[in-house]
């Protein structure tokens, strides 16, 4: 029962970082950066896209076999927790959660709040939105 458990978290996990950009290194010391477009479960083979190698060729797409893989990470980090902290500040203890395991913020029990927007209706998720796209503002202009 267990191992079904830890097997269940591990592909869960796995699928959380699909869209995401990571690093997959490979025996004899080849690597890619891309973003994870999907894998197959049986022999965890990947799919990236916009990938690039170690000596800077890019590709469209790149498939890597599971048996040549040695390990992959996540290599942009979420920014939900910064974001979590700034929407906490505005309302009320107790009113905003951080799902972390999930990659959810809640606010007030009906609005969600994910990496790719908020979901939800009214003033409140209104206010989020706004809190949101100032967020999203300032780090863009932190990167460029």
């Amino acid at each position: 029962m267990s191992g079904s458990i830890t097997s269940s978290s591990f592909f869960r996990e796995l699928t959380a970082l699909v869209g995401k950009t990571i690093k997959v290194n490979l025996e004899g010391g080849k690597a890619y950066i891309g973003k994870l477009r999907g894998y197959e479960a049986n022999s965890l083979s990947l799919c990236l896209t916009d990938a690039k190698d170690e000596e800077g060729n890019t590709y469209n797409k790149v498939f890597i076999k599971g048996e040549r893989i040695i390990e992959f990470f996540q290599t942009e980090e979420s920014f939900l927790g910064e974001l979590y902290e700034r929407i906490r500040k505005v309302f009320p203890p107790g009113d905003v959660e951080f799902l972390e395991d999930n990659n959810l913020i809640l606010v007030v029990k009906k609005v969600k709040v994910t990496e790719k927007g908020v979901e939800g209706e009214g003033p409140i998720a209104r206010r989020v939105k706004e809190i949101f796209d100032e967020f999203m503002s300032e780090r863009k202009a932190a990167i460029t």
